[in-house]
């Protein structure tokens, strides 16, 4: 994936210099990993997330129709809000990469 100054490729905000990763193992073998973009999450929390998302098999690419659309875009991100300790953050799912942004 290219990335540069003003984001990367898939259109997600460039990384902090404070970004945090964790990198993982996913059922099927693949690398995968979670960024906290913010710096600011506990790495154990982290990794616990980076776990839970593993279990649940949000890595790879999954193919999702907007609400209510007749097409199904394959590879798309994925996006939800999750609430680690007192904060809530965004996460941003594509591909192999959890990506938690300010909300």
């Amino acid at each position: 994936m290219v990335r540069d100054a003003q984001g990367d490729a898939d259109g997600l905000p460039p990384l902090s210099p404070d970004a945090v990763i964790v990198e993982g193992v996913t059922k099927r073998g693949k690398p995968c990993k979670v960024i906290d973009n913010t710096g600011s999450v506990p790495e154990a929390e982290l990794a616990a997330l980076l776990n839970d998302l593993i279990a649940q098999g949000h890595f790879g690419p999954s193919g999702v129709s907007t609400a209510g659309g007749e097409t199904i875009s394959i590879g798309a991100p994925q996006s939800a809000h999750v609430q680690l300790g007192e904060d809530i953050y965004r996460i941003i799912v594509l591909g192999y990469e959890a990506r938690l942004e300010v909300f």
